[in-house]
């Protein structure tokens, strides 16, 4: 097999581990992220994506990673945010929150309406959206 043939093969691989990766998670967990755009970011090695981001009622999402950061901006309902070391907090609408890049995390819908967010994501080219994670040793209790 010629080099660039190997080397295309090993990129489909990889994007299609990303796609299965990202789907199993958020088929799992009640969360619907929809790609509305990306980009090369100006950051070498880094993509920039935007996202719509919907979190069902009653819906807990998986514990998780993103290999960059997340910006993200609820724009319907709330939610509590379980964020690694971190007490947990309700996030509503109106507000915003940043993930650093790595740091499991994770969410709760207590509600009987979906929220809604807009996610941007600076985060390194060839990886997947987000990644399962396990939970923290320590997951303090909700706060409402």
């Amino acid at each position: 097999m010629q080099p660039r043939t190997k080397k295309l093969l090993r990129r489909l691989s990889a994007i299609s581990v990303m796609l299965v990766s990202t789907s199993l998670l958020a088929q799992s967990s009640g969360i619907t992220r929809t790609i509305v755009t990306k980009a090369d970011s100006s950051i070498p090695g880094k993509e920039d994506i935007i996202a719509r981001i919907e979190i069902a009622a009653g819906a807990v999402v998986g514990w998780h990673t993103h290999p960059g950061d997340e910006i993200s901006y609820v724009t319907d309902g709330e939610a509590e945010l379980l964020v690694a070391n971190q007490a947990p907090r309700k996030v509503k609408a109106g507000e915003g929150f940043v993930i650093p890049a790595g740091v499991v995390h994770s969410a709760k819908n207590h509600g009987s309406t979906p929220i809604k967010l807009v996610g941007v994501y600076v985060l390194d080219k060839d990886k997947p959206l987000a990644s399962p994670a396990p939970a923290p040793a320590s997951v303090p209790a909700a706060t409402y």
